[in-house]
């Protein structure tokens, strides 16, 4: 036992390692990130080698760094496993979303799903990267993509890309609304990460002219913006149905069925038996299937 580095060393490796950062593996870890620098040094100088190379903006790997993380993020991913399995919550399911999704339509939604299911922990992963459904112990995951996903999946469908241009209730001359594509073509847009603007003005025959450009990295943000009146966003139309429904939102646009882009619920083929993950899962199909029907 003497031979291997100490435990706290390796967490805060695994963690920069997974991050490429030490603030943000200090963030996760709860601690500073001079402890963390220092707990890598010591790993670093306790097997005599070094393992990050410090770059202007994080740290870089070194071939034999990235050769060990491998292996290290491997057995912590076990440990957590093996941990899981001795702690089981079996009311407890994890489902990995996007920000947006999570604010715009999950979210508002949860009342509805409470009071259908009040014994059910459902807990909420709002990220942009890709969770893992073995490293990050997620039972559901929403992506938005086209199948196939992955054999182990199961895959259903939540809502189809019907993408609308949508902006304030006094957007533009008067708020006269819908407007045609040459007169849309000319106001001023707002961005998400997605940048679907181009493809959709070609869709209507027409190249922007936009006067000005807000980019933004989200699109909950861009929906905000439009509220805010600050110009027309594209969006996905369940995310604002509820935004058109109070009228903070009106569409200004045509709906464009963008296709090969849609959003599905994905579980592991092994959580089939599980019969409070099934249930989430066909609460989320269900629920969607109605709004679907009201949008």
């Amino acid at each position: 036992m003497t031979d291997l580095p100490p435990l706290n060393s390796l967490r805060a490796f695994d963690a920069a390692g997974r991050r490429l950062s030490f603030r943000s593996a200090a963030d996760e870890l709860g601690v500073t990130q001079g402890a963390v620098a220092q707990q890598v040094r010591q790993l670093e100088a306790h097997l005599g080698v070094v393992l990050f190379e410090r770059v202007p903006k994080g740290l870089a790997f070194t071939s034999v760094g990235r050769s060990f993380h491998n292996r290290i993020a491997g057995v912590f991913s076990d440990l957590r496993a093996a941990t899981a399995e001795l702690k089981p919550e079996p009311n407890k399911v994890l489902i990995s979303v996007t920000p947006t999704f999570a604010a715009k339509w999950l979210i508002p939604n949860l009342p509805d799903f409470t009071a259908a299911h009040p014994d059910i922990d459902l807990r909420i992963m709002a990220t942009e990267r890709i969770s893992s459904f073995h490293s990050d112990g997620i039972d559901l995951a929403v992506r938005q993509g086209s199948p196939p996903f992955g054999a182990s999946l199961n895959v259903m469908l939540l809502f189809r890309q019907s993408l609308i241009a949508v902006a304030a209730p006094t957007f533009g001359d008067k708020g006269d609304t819908p407007l045609d594509p040459a007169s849309l073509a000319k106001q001023p847009k707002i961005h998400d990460a997605h940048d679907q603007w181009p493809n959709y003005l070609a869709h209507l025959g027409n190249q922007d002219q936009s006067p000005r450009h807000l980019r933004l990295s989200q699109t909950s943000l861009a929906v905000d913006a439009a509220i805010a009146g600050q110009g027309v966003a594209l969006v996905s139309r369940f995310l604002v149905a509820q935004d058109l429904k109070v009228g903070r939102l009106v569409e200004v646009g045509p709906a464009w069925e963008a296709g090969g882009n849609d959003f599905y619920v994905l579980m592991p083929r092994t959580a089939k038996n599980n019969e409070t993950v099934v249930t989430v899962m066909t609460w989320l199909t269900e629920r969607s299937a109605d709004v679907s029907c009201l949008s």
